[in-house]
């Protein structure tokens, strides 16, 4: 359900915010030399590539192969769909285009990786939530605005729910039997 609504709202976004920068861009480019510029560190290649290795090795240790081919697919998707979409956008800022980020948008499906390899579990989520949002915020700072960061969260979610589903993966797992249903209390 999710990704066509993503999707439409990336195609929404985009047309909203045309080619120029929004207020709300421009409150962020005010902080351009602040220390938030060190929150780029959320979306680098070199941290994000260790983490999506850890993903596959995880999900082949658990012999979840729709889920490590997912991990290992998924990023160069996503790469290729942003640069399409930046071309259709052609928005552009400090002579790149802009619209949806690419680093934001693999860090989205980098860190949506971690949350399906850990079954969703809390602390995935919100280690994921909190990489994502912190890495917004850096590239909205320096290299993007802010909406092409939200362009990028749109983007990178609809990415990882369609991974889920080609992984098998949903929302209703079997249910662990507790020590006493099991006989063992």
């Amino acid at each position: 359900m999710w990704p066509p609504i993503a999707v439409a709202a990336l195609l929404v976004l985009g047309l909203a915010v045309g080619k120029r920068s929004t207020p709300v861009d421009d409150w962020f480019l005010r902080h351009g030399n602040s220390p938030a510029r060190w929150l780029l560190f959320f979306t680098d290649p070199w941290v994000l590539a260790p983490v999506l290795m850890g993903v596959v090795v995880v999900a082949l240790y658990q012999r979840r192969w729709r889920l490590a081919a997912m991990a290992v697919s998924c990023p160069p998707v996503a790469v290729v769909l942003v640069q399409l979409l930046k071309r259709l956008f052609d928005r552009q800022k400090g002579g790149g285009l802009a619209y949806p980020g690419g680093h934001t948008t693999v860090a989205v499906v980098v860190f949506g990786m971690v949350v399906l390899a850990a079954g969703a579990a809390l602390w995935a989520v919100l280690i994921a939530v909190a990489s994502v949002l912190l890495g917004m915020i850096g590239q909205a700072v320096t290299y993007h605005y802010f909406t092409d960061t939200v362009g990028a969260l749109l983007l990178g979610t609809a990415l990882v729910c369609v991974a889920a589903q080609v992984a098998g993966l949903d929302r209703c797992q079997p249910r662990v039997r507790s020590a006493s249903q099991r006989g063992l209390a």
